[in-house]
């Protein structure tokens, strides 16, 4: 019996609401890490160190980093508003 090829580990792209109340949106394979990451004094995104804490609001996940940096512009072009109803429909369908 053959051994399975190891599985690629899944991406994510994310969106936290910040202390000031902006959001921010990123991707990554490890979601609580990277959150962990983002409220750490050195280690989260430039524009996120100033505004902590951050909040997990939306998560979906993607196949492979390509997809999650194409789905990462996507959103980062939508407006608030546009996004705020992506959020609103991620809750519903959980």
């Amino acid at each position: 019996m053959a051994a399975s090829p190891p599985s690629q580990p899944a991406w994510f792209v994310y969106l936290v609401r910040c202390r000031d109340d902006t959001l921010y949106c990123g991707i990554a394979t490890d979601l609580a890490r990277r959150l962990g990451e983002h409220n750490s004094a050195d280690k989260g995104a430039k524009y996120t160190r100033g505004r902590q804490p951050v909040q997990l609001i939306y998560s979906e996940e993607v196949a492979s980093r390509a997809q999650a940096t194409q789905r990462e512009g996507r959103i980062k072009r939508m407006s608030r508003v546009q996004k705020m109803r992506l959020i609103q429909d991620g809750i519903s369908q959980q």
